[in-house]
C-alpha cells in the first residue's frame, strides 16, 4: 500500500495512526511496559536459577562418580556458581541475548542511502540489467522515484521524469529489465483514497501505469502507458499493489511483460493480469486469474500480494495470498490462459500486527532457479507465536510443494519477529537469497536490523548474515508493505526502508550490497551501520 504525502486529502497513514492511537488509549502504555518488564525479569531469574541448580547437581554427581576428592568438587561448583551469578547479575539482558544471537557479516557488505534527505519514502523494488549487470535500478515511493547505478552499486543518481504529473499521488512501485536492457517502472496513481481499507468505497480516478527507459534506467520516457485506468465515476474499482515481471529468457514468449495486481470492488477482491508483447507500448485487457474471489477489504480474506516469475521455457508462475493460504497458478501460453488457481501452502493469517508497526503482512514471493527449474516461495507468518520467515520449494512445476523450512536462524518461540521478506534466486549459481527485518537482538522486540539469509542446498537450510548492525525504531512511521531483492553472479542487492531519527516521522530508502562471487572471501571486520 501507498502512504500519501502530507497534502493528500485522505491519508492511509493518518487513518492507521488514528486506529493505533485509539487502541493505545484503551490500555495504558506504562502499565503494559511495567508488567512486561517484571514478567520478563522474573521469568529470566527462574529459568537461570533452574539452570544453575542443574549445573551444580550435575557437576557434583559427575565428580563423585569419577572418584574426585570433595574439595575439588566443591571448587568446581564454586566456579559454576560464580559464572551463574555473572549471568544473573553482571550482564544486562540485552547483552546476554545479543551475544547468543550474533551473526556473521554479509561478505563484501556495503550500504548506500538512496534518498537525498528523509521524507515519506517506502516500498522499494530493485532489478539488475541482464544485458549489462553493472546497471542496477531501484524504484521507491512517494511519489514514483528511480535511483540508478551504472557501476554495480558503487555510485547512485536519481532519475528525472518518473512520477506522473497529472495525479496527486503515485506509488506501489516495482521495476524490472527485459533481456535487451530496457527498464520498466510500474506504479499506481490516484488523487484521493476511498474509505480506509475498503478502498473501492468512495474511490476516485486511479490506475496502473508503466514507464519505460531504453538506456537501462538512466533516462525515462516522459509519457507513461496505462495498463488499467479508471475515471472518477460512482462504483469504480480501485487498482492496487501491482508488480511487473519480464520474460528475459529465450523461450517462445521471450520479451513478454506481465503486470499482476489486486482489483478492489465494493463486493470482492480479484487478482488480475495484463501482458505486453511490444516492449511495454501497449497492454492487453486485464484477465482475472483467480479461481475464487476474496473479500473486499484490505485485510485477511482478500486476494492480495501478486508475485510472478517467468521460467526459461516462458512458463509464467504466479502466487498471492488469500488469508490463510498461498494460491498458485501458471500459464504456458504467454499469459493468454492460466491453470485453475489453487491453494498450495497453508499459512497462519497473512495479515498481522507487529509491535510498533502501523501495518504488516507476510505476502508470498516466488522465484526460480532457471538451471534446475526448482521453484521457491517465501512468506512470513506467526504459526510459532512470533513472526518467522518460511520457504517452500517445488521440483515439479508447482504440482507439489515441500514442507516449510524456517529461514531465520534464531531459536523457535524466542519472541522475536522477522518480517517483510523478499526473495531472489541467483540466475547463475542458483543460490536462494532472502532479506528481512529482524528483531532477534532486541529483548523488547521493537527495533530491527536487516538480515540476509542464503541457501546453497536448494532451500533445505539457510545461513543468516547481518546486513546492518544499527537497529532503528519504526514507531509512528509507515514502513510500507514490502522490501526488494535481486541477485546475479553472486552479487546481491537488497532495498528497504528505515527510520533514521527516533524522534522524527520521516523515512529513508537504503540499498545493501553483498558479494558471494569469490569463494572463501574474507568477511569484513565490521557490519555496516
Amino acid at each position: 500500500m501507498i502512504s500519501p504525502p502530507k497534502h493528500s486529502v485522505v491519508s492511509r497513514n493518518a487513518a492507521r495512526k488514528a486506529c493505533h492511537s485509539e487502541r493505545q488509549r484503551r490500555i495504558p502504555a506504562s502499565c503494559v511496559r511495567d508488567t512486561s518488564k517484571r514478567r520478563d525479569s522474573s521469568l529470566a531469574l527462574r529459568v537461570t536459577s533452574v539452570k544453575v541448580s542443574a549445573m551444580t547437581s550435575d557437576a557434583l554427581h559427575n565428580q563423585r562418580a569419577e572418584g574426585i576428592a570433595s574439595p575439588c568438587a566443591r571448587a568446581s561448583c564454586v566456579k559454576i556458581i560464580a559464572l551463574a551469578v555473572l549471568l544473573l547479575c553482571g550482564l544486562p539482558p540485552a547483552t546476554r541475548l545479543s551475544s547468543a544471537q550474533e551473526l556473521a557479516t554479509a561478505p563484501g557488505a556495503e550500504i548506500h542511502t538512496l534518498t537525498p534527505k528523509p521524507g515519506y519514502f517506502t516500498e522499494p523494488s530493485v532489478a539488475i540489467d541482464p544485458a549489462n549487470p553493472q546497471q542496477v535500478s531501484v524504484a521507491y515511493q512517494d511519489n514514483a522515484h528511480i535511483a540508478y547505478s551504472p557501476d554495480a552499486g558503487k555510485t547512485w543518481d536519481t532519475a528525472a521524469n518518473t512520477a506522473p504529473p497529472d495525479y496527486r499521488v503515485s506509488g506501489d512501485v516495482s521495476v524490472t529489465y527485459d533481456k535487451h536492457g530496457h527498464a520498466f517502472l510500474c506504479y499506481i496513481a490516484f488523487d484521493k483514497l476511498g474509505t480506509f481499507n475498503y478502498w473501492a468505497h468512495g474511490a476516485t480516478r486511479n490506475g496502473i501505469f508503466v514507464r519505460r527507459s531504453l538506456d537501462g534506467g538512466e533516462t525515462w520516457e516522459t509519457q507513461d502507458v496505462p495498463v488499467a485506468k479508471q475515471a472518477s465515476e460512482p462504483g469504480i474499482p480501485f487498482e492496487d499493489k501491482p508488480y511487473i515481471v519480464a520474460d528475459a529468457g529465450d523461450g517462445p514468449y521471450s520479451g513478454t511483460l506481465y503486470v499482476g495486481w489486486t482489483r478492489w470492488t465494493l463486493v470482492d477482491s480479484q487478482i488480475l493480469l495484463s501482458r505486453s508483447t511490444d516492449d511495454g507500448k501497449t497492454w492487453s485487457e486485464p484477465l482475472e486469474i483467480d479461481t475464487h474471489r476474496g473479500l473486499p477489504r484490505d485485510d485477511n480474506g482478500a486476494n492480495e500480494g501478486f508475485s510472478g516469475v517467468a521460467g526459461p521455457d516462458s512458463t509464467l508462475y504466479a502466487v498471492w495470498g488469500d488469508g490463510q493460504h498461498i494460491v498458485f497458478t501458471s500459464s504456458r501460453d504467454g499469459g493468454r490462459t492460466f491453470e485453475p488457481a489453487r491453494n498450495v501452502i497453508d499459512t497462519a493469517p497473512i495479515m498481522f500486527d507487529v509491535q510498533s508497526l502501523e501495518r504488516c503482512n507476510g505476502f508470498p514471493v516466488i522465484g526460480m532457479d532457471p538451471k534446475t527449474g526448482r521453484l521457491y516461495v517465501v512468506w512470513s507468518d506467526y504459526r510459532n507465536g512470533d513472526v518467522d520467515v518460511f520457504c517452500s520449494t517445488s521440483a515439479d512445476g508447482g504440482r507439489t510443494w515441500s514442507a516449510p523450512v524456517r529461514v531465520n536462524s534464531d531459536p523457535v518461540h524466542d519472541g522475536a519477529d522477522q518480517f517483510f521478506q523478499w526473495l531472489a534466486v541467483d540466475d547463475t549459481s542458483g543460490a536462494v537469497n532472502v532479506v528481512f527485518y529482524d528483531r532477534r537482538n532486541d529483548p523488547q522486540n521493537k527495533q530491527p536490523v536487516l538480515v540476509l539469509a542464503r541457501s546453497t542446498d536448494g532451500g533445505r537450510s539457510f545461513v543468516n548474515y547481518a546486513w546492518t548492525s544499527t537497529p532503528f525504531d519504526p514507531a509512528h512511521v509507515f514502513l510500507g508493505d514490502y522490501t526488494g531483492l535481486a541477485a546475479s553472479a553472486g552479487r546481491v542487492y537488497g532495498v528497504w526502508t528505515e527510520k533514521p531519527n527516533a524522534s522524527a516521522r520521516d523515512t529513508i530508502v537504503r540499498v545493501g550490497i553483498a558479494d558471494f562471487s569469490e569463494p572463501g572471501r574474507a568477511q569484513p571486520s565490521a557490519v555496516p551501520k
